[in-house]
C-alpha cells in the first residue's frame, strides 16, 4: 500500500501536474496540502475521472488539505485539529483508507520571528503531539504525513547559513518536531536516509531548483504499528522539474498489506 504526501501550491493551478503524477506513480493514498480552493471549488470531479475518490478540508486562497484514495472513498474521522475551537485555518484532515488511519497535515509556516505566528506554530505543534498520542492509542496502522514546516537537522538543508533565522530551523521548531519522534513515531525518510542530503522543497527564487538548494520539511511519520509494516519510502524528485510544478515535490512510504 503507497502512501503519499503532496503539496501541490494550488489545485487548480497544478492540475494537469496533478493528474500527471497520480496516473505514473498510482499511490493508494495522496494526501494533498496547500489546495489553496474553497470547498465548493475542489475539482473532484477530475480525481473521479482517473479513479480516485476524495475528501477535502478548503479555505479561500490558502491553505486546504485532501485526502485521496485509489478506487475506494476515504472514510473522514477528523476534520480540524482538535484543542482550539477558535482556530479556523484548514490544515488538518484524517481519513481512515484499509485499515490505515492517515492523518493529513499543513503545519504553519511560523515566519516572521519571533512574533504571533511563530506562536501560533508551536501551539500548534503542541496540540498535534496530543492528538498524534490519541492516534497511537488506537494500536492500529497509522500515518501522519504533510508538510511539517520544519527542518528537522542540520543535514536536511542545503545551507546551515541560509536558513539559520527562518522560522523551519528553530531550535523550539526542531525540539517540538522530535518530541512527536521520541513519542514513538518513526520519520520514514530519514529512517532509510540516515545521512540526509534528501530535499522535499526548493524555492521558486534564485535558481534554487537548478543548483540543488532545497531542503526536507515534507514528512511521514509512522506509527510502531505502521513503521512494522514498512517496505520502503522515496521522494519523487524528477515532478519538481516539470513545467509549472509545485516548489515541493511528492514523498511516500510503502506498506505492507
Amino acid at each position: 500500500m503507497k502512501i503519499a504526501s503532496f503539496n501541490i501550491n494550488g489545485v487548480k493551478a497544478r492540475l494537469p501536474r496533478l493528474k500527471e503524477w497520480l496516473e505514473e506513480t498510482r499511490p493508494a493514498v495522496a494526501c494533498l496540502q496547500e489546495i489553496k480552493s474553497q470547498d465548493e471549488g475542489f475539482p473532484a470531479a477530475e480525481f473521479e475521472d482517473i479513479g480516485y475518490q476524495a475528501i477535502w478540508h478548503g479555505q479561500k486562497s490558502f491553505n486546504g488539505v485532501a485526502i485521496l484514495a485509489d478506487g475506494t472513498a476515504p472514510v473522514e474521522m477528523q476534520r480540524g485539529l482538535p484543542r482550539d475551537d477558535e482556530d479556523d485555518q484548514a490544515r488538518y484532515l484524517e481519513a481512515e483508507v484499509n485499515g490505515v488511519r492517515i492523518a493529513n497535515l499543513y503545519l504553519p509556516n511560523g515566519n516572521p520571528q519571533p512574533g504571533p505566528k511563530f506562536d501560533y506554530k508551536l501551539a500548534w505543534m503542541e496540540r498535534l503531539r496530543a492528538r498524534m498520542r490519541e492516534l497511537a492509542a488506537l494500536e492500529q496502522p497509522v500515518v501522519v504525513l504533510g508538510d511539517f514546516n520544519v527542518i528537522p537537522e542540520d543535514k536536511d538543508v542545503w545551507s546551515i547559513r541560509a536558513m539559520a533565522s527562518d522560522a523551519l530551523m528553530q531550535p523550539e521548531s526542531r525540539d517540538a518536531y522530535f518530541r512527536l519522534l521520541g513519542d514513538g513515531w518513526t520519520d520514514a525518510i530519514d529512517t532509510l536516509n540516515p545521512r540526509g542530503g534528501v530535499w522535499t522543497f526548493w524555492d521558486y527564487q534564485a535558481g534554487a531548483w537548478q543548483r540543488d538548494h532545497g531542503f526536507r520539511i515534507d514528512h511521514l511519520l509512522l506509527s510502531p504499528e505502521a513503521a512494522d509494516r514498512m517496505v520502503t519510502a522515496g521522494v519523487d524528485k524528477e515532478y519538481r522539474g516539470r513545467e509549472k510544478a509545485s516548489d515541493h515535490t511528492p514523498v511516500w512510504v510503502e506498506l505492507r498489506d
